[in-house]
């Protein structure tokens, strides 16, 4: 059966609810999204999982209002920092993934600076900035180009932003949405898909341990009949 899966992506939504149940502003939710992720994560890799995805701003969100945006970059850049620091005590590799040429200078000095600082961590926390799948084969196949290569499975995956992981084996996404929004399209292919209702700042250990027994009570066929 599926046991503990290899890579987990994670679609982190309802932040916004969140706040607004509280009559808070979105960007109140924001901050305890953020500050739930070292707490997923860290239990993630307890549980034996290598890699975390984490969906955090993708490129259709630059539509949000201009100050909605502002307050996430400047959120994204203050707690890469704190991240970073506690990563590098327990081992733990961060990269943030997706196009750089559309965040400031500022921003990308943060993410250049901190990333290099966990460079030597065995697991993986993949942190996903200005990302879209469809945006992602579109640097993989240009990538191709440039280079003449062969357009083939392997060659794209060489290409990607996650090359050199494994694939994600389960994909969650929460805050009660049924839809992949431009998540890791090729990646995906074999994933397994688990929703929920609870909004991300609620989705606590407790939650991604029903989101990994539901993934080990799964037959992982990959298009073959079952044996």
């Amino acid at each position: 059966m599926g046991g503990i899966p290899r890579h987990i992506g994670i679609i982190m939504d309802g932040n916004g609810r969140w706040a607004e149940k509280r009559n808070k502003k979105r960007s109140y939710g924001h901050k305890a999204g953020s500050e739930n992720v070292q707490k997923i994560a860290e239990h993630a890799f307890t549980r034996g999982v290598e890699v975390v995805t984490l969906y955090a701003f993708s490129s259709e969100n630059w539509a949000r209002p201009k100050g909605e945006v502002e307050e996430l970059m400047h959120l994204l850049g203050d707690y890469l920092k704190k991240l970073a620091a506690k990563a590098v005590k327990n081992g733990i590799k961060i990269n943030v993934l997706g196009r750089k040429d559309r965040l400031s200078a500022k921003l990308n000095k943060i993410v250049a600076e901190q990333t290099a600082k966990t460079s030597g961590g065995k697991r993986i926390l993949n942190i996903l900035i200005d990302y879209g799948g469809r945006g992602e084969l579109v640097h993989a196949m240009n990538a191709l180009v440039e280079s003449g290569e062969t357009v083939t499975e392997e060659n794209i995956g060489k290409h990607l932003y996650t090359a050199g992981m494994p694939d994600p084996d389960l994909i969650i996404r929460t805050g009660g949405e049924v839809r992949l929004s431009n998540f890791l399209l090729y990646q995906a292919a074999y994933a397994e898909l688990y929703f929920t209702d609870v909004l991300w700042p609620d989705f606590d250990e407790a939650e991604l341990d029903k989101a990994l027994e539901n993934f080990a009570s799964r037959e992982r066929r990959y298009g073959k009949i079952e044996c």
